[in-house]
């Protein structure tokens, strides 16, 4: 009997369980059991994803917040865009005083000749230029920023640099200021000022697009040596016209263009400020540039050390006084690192007669630092 009655209540109650979860009852049973879990410290992430009993949507509060974030952000960028806009405009603004404007006759005919630019160096009317700008004219008129017009006269030249410089008789002129290109990176953003195509006073706007290139102008001399390539548009007439960067201070004179037409292909060429100052100042003083040299011949280095390979040394030279051989390879000029011949004369062009300079050579094995004197390129 008391078998019967116990088996009749097991079935009762499963009768009983079965028909709780049929009605839905099994959720409210589940959550009252994780509710006590909950109190008592237990199966609480379980119970918040299972007790919302809401489906997942975009909270109407977090929506707006979203909103007010796009909002600051557009406010910041069109306040970043109108600060970049007057940093460029206040400037460009700055340096265009120091910028003119130089028309150029070269022959009998007033139709002979061309335009370029220049950069004021001095209030006393000393202007840098291009020597392929100045260096055949026989008449020269400089426009300023201010439209005045001054007839220029021929300082002095250098051919492998191509800088030159002239002078107008004029006072209280706005002189540029000049920044070391040592100083600048690539990718930094420059502007170039000039009269491209006689337009005068325009400004174009690029990046530093690399440092010390070397570019031949002809079979039989010498190429321009570390150059600043930049995309910034130049064309005809900005030659002679400063490339500054973003502080207003210029970095480099510009000088050419790789270009089939002719014209802006992305690809033009700034002598650096420690070139162009040195040389300016060279004939500023002397009338003409005073190029120093050492007196090696340079060859082929195929050797693991990088540097400028000494093949030969000219008789009572600074280089054979100082005891620098054949076979050298000279891998530093002062503090800086020399890797082809193009570097070395690239640090002579920015030196000085009677300097004395510590250079470093590689050789049998070893580095060896050697002083020289600098004297002038014999003629």
């Amino acid at each position: 009997m008391k078998k019967k009655t116990i088996l009749l209540l097991a079935c009762f109650l499963i009768l009983f369980l079965i028909s709780i979860f049929s009605m839905g009852g099994c959720k409210s049973l589940l959550s009252r059991f994780l509710a006590s879990e909950a109190e008592s410290g237990e199966g609480l992430e379980v119970e918040e994803a299972a007790d919302t009993g809401e489906e997942d949507g975009p909270d109407p509060e977090d929506s707006e917040g979203i909103g007010k974030q796009d909002e600051i952000v557009e406010y910041e960028v069109d306040s970043l865009l109108e600060k970049l806009d007057m940093s460029i405009s206040s400037l460009v603004e700055r340096v265009l005083p120091s910028v003119v404007n130089i028309a150029v006759r070269t022959g009998d005919s007033s139709e002979s000749g061309g335009i370029g630019s220049g950069v004021i160096y001095t209030e006393d009317g000393y202007i840098i230029t291009n020597n392929h700008v100045a260096g055949s004219a026989v008449e020269m008129l400089v426009t300023l920023s201010d439209g005045s017009n001054y007839e220029a006269e021929l300082v002095g030249t250098s051919e492998i640099t191509d800088i030159a410089v002239i002078k107008i008789d004029a006072e209280n002129l706005s002189p540029a200021v000049f920044a070391s290109i040592e100083d600048q990176k690539v990718g930094e953003i420059v502007i170039a000022v000039g009269s491209p195509f006689g337009i005068q006073q325009t400004i174009t706007m690029g990046i530093i697009s690399g440092k010390g290139r070397n570019i031949p102008v002809s079979s039989d001399a010498l190429p321009i040596v570390d150059l600043v390539q930049t995309d910034t548009a130049i064309n005809p007439g900005n030659s002679g016209g400063p490339l500054i960067n973003t502080t207003g201070k210029v970095i480099g004179i510009n000088t050419l263009v790789l270009s089939p037409s002719g014209a802006s292909s992305g690809i033009g060429f700034a002598i650096p400020t420690d070139t162009a100052i040195n040389i300016a100042d060279q004939i500023m003083e002397y009338g003409r540039a005073v190029v120093p040299f050492i007196g090696v011949e340079m060859g082929t280095n195929t050797s693991e050390i990088p540097g400028a390979l000494i093949t030969n040394t000219v008789d009572e030279s600074p280089a054979q006084k100082s005891v620098i051989k054949t076979g050298d390879i000279l891998v530093r000029f002062r503090d800086k690192e020399i890797k082809n011949p193009y570097d070395l004369l690239a640090q002579i062009l920015r030196s000085n007669c009677d300097e004395n300079v510590e250079v470093e050579v590689y050789r049998d094995g070893e580095y060896i630092s050697i002083d020289i004197e600098l004297l002038e390129c014999p003629i």
